[in-house]
């Protein structure tokens, strides 16, 4: 079997610190790396469409909510885990590039209502299909079997450490 590099660090472990059960290290080490090389391949893909990852999620966000009023900036702060200053600068942007609307709810003139711009429903539905088509050759060395079982695993260690669905919103990363 080829080694990787986690296989390396663990071995030079077990060389140094015979003491040390490193185990640990063979599924955070690779999770760790392998997250690396997928952002990699994500920024990569986002480039081609003109957007930064957090405009993509924001998009992509608005997309998957399907309603022709939009949502809140609030809901899209609280669905997106960043800072609202974050959220505001990605829709400044994705404003500028005419992608989404920006209006106050004429029903409470204190909330923003945030909407797709047809161009922006058109660019996220060719991005989206891209975006899945790139993590599935990202993932194309696993069967759809050994996808199953690692998403499987993955989906237990997140809720043991409450990564709940109700705790996402509707912006969750996919």
């Amino acid at each position: 079997m080829t080694r990787d590099a986690v296989d390396l660090v663990v071995e030079q472990w077990a060389r140094v610190r015979p003491d040390l059960d490193a185990s640990p290290m063979r599924v955070l080490g690779r999770l760790s790396r392998m997250t690396r090389i997928a952002e990699r391949e994500l920024k990569k893909l986002f480039s081609e469409f003109g957007l930064e990852r957090g405009e993509f999620d924001v998009l992509a966000t608005l997309r998957r909510a399907d309603s022709a009023d939009g949502m809140t900036a609030g809901m899209l702060a609280r669905s997106s885990m960043v800072t609202s200053g974050a959220v505001t600068n990605r829709l400044d942007r994705l404003v500028a590039k005419g992608y989404i609307t920006r209006d106050l709810d004429p029903a409470n003139r204190r909330t923003v209502i945030v909407a797709l711009t047809p161009a922006g429903r058109e660019l996220i539905d060719r991005a989206v299909a891209a975006h899945v088509d790139n993590e599935r050759r990202i993932l194309a060395a696993l069967d759809q079997h050994q996808q199953d079982d690692l998403a499987a695993a993955l989906r237990i260690l997140l809720l043991s450490h409450g990564d709940e669905a109700s705790d996402v919103g509707p912006a969750g990363e996919a």
